[in-house]
């Protein structure tokens, strides 16, 4: 099964290298593969086909790509794993998508993930999109936690996609974080591009970046540590993570943009003990509204904190304000 991309090179690109430039674009798959792709005939910019990974693409560039097939050891297989479902019907499935859990197979992740479950709990469901994600109109990092839509087929993806490129999600997050902002509101607006000095991490960057832009709430402050909320204008690669490192409050856990040294904090020992049972960033996906596809009426769904967040903030509330 084969997969044709055409892909345009937004105005804020200038002078990126091919891989790097398609690395961002096409996720599941990893730079070495793309270059793979790349000498092997499979990307033209242009109509011209370049089998130089380090050729240099700019705004206004077209470029498609021919994905590789899905062989044996990478085909979808429905798995009968646990999924929390908020609604369902013939169009889309919202669910509380739990933390360790990646959305869509992915180098590493052929299996257990919730395009795996959905496939064996949806038995209506019509493959859309990308044949190793299909369905998946936004995503979750593997360890952020909560509200997430999936398009049951392809017309609801195709609406539900439009949605997300026009900015017409409402998604609100929830995050603790080391520190306290300097404001109880604020907006951050820093462009977000891949770093330079390492392709698999994003930063602020004024190099090829894309406008990202965060909205952030001062919910509840402790000694070193702040509850907070979060809403999203655009929808970039780890973009809250990245934004909050920048202001200099880091999330609680991240192991990549965050903090994890628990110990620096001067917490009492019950509260450093539930800080290190976090599986990784302390990030819930609280909210999300949408246009509903069929009905073209607005809806909202919302996901409390897992239990281990939420019992963080108790000992926190108790011993640390």
């Amino acid at each position: 099964m084969t997969d044709t991309r055409q892909i345009p090179v937004s105005e804020q690109i200038s002078s990126l290298r091919l891989d790097l430039f398609l690395s961002d674009q096409l996720e599941g798959f990893s730079r070495t593969q793309i270059q793979c792709m790349i000498k092997e005939g499979k990307v033209f910019v242009n109509q011209k086909q370049i089998k130089k990974p380090s050729f240099l693409v700019s705004s206004g560039d077209n470029i498609v790509v021919t994905l590789p097939d899905i062989d044996e050891n990478t085909e979808l297989v429905p798995e009968d794993i646990p999924i929390e479902i908020l609604y369902e019907d013939k169009e889309v499935i919202v669910v509380n998508k739990p933390a360790e859990q990646v959305v869509h197979p992915a180098p590493g992740h052929v299996k257990g993930t919730l395009v795996n479950a959905l496939l064996y709990h949806c038995k209506d469901f019509i493959l859309s999109g990308d044949p190793m994600r299909p369905g998946i109109v936004h995503r979750l990092d593997m360890n952020t936690t909560g509200v997430l839509v999936v398009a049951k087929n392809p017309e609801s993806y195709h609406h539900l996609r439009k949605q997300v490129e026009e900015r017409g999600f409402t998604r609100k997050y929830f995050a603790l974080v080391k520190g306290v902002p300097k404001t109880e509101y604020g907006i951050i607006d820093a462009g977000i591009g891949r770093s330079l000095t390492d392709p698999k991490r994003m930063s602020i960057t004024g190099v090829n970046a894309r406008e990202a832009i965060t909205h952030f709430y001062l919910r509840e402050k402790y000694s070193s540590m702040s509850f907070l909320e979060l809403k999203l204008s655009t929808g970039r690669t780890h973009q809250i993570r990245v934004h909050l490192r920048f202001i200099g409050n880091p999330i609680i856990g991240d192991p990549v943009y965050g903090f994890t040294d628990y110990s620096a904090l001067n917490f009492p020992d019950n509260v450093v003990c539930a800080l290190q049972r976090l599986p990784g960033q302390a990030l819930h996906a609280g909210l999300l509204g949408f246009i509903h596809p069929k009905t073209d009426r607005y809806i909202e769904f919302t996901a409390p904190l897992p239990e281990y967040f939420q019992n963080i903030l108790d000992e926190i509330r108790k011993n640390c304000i």
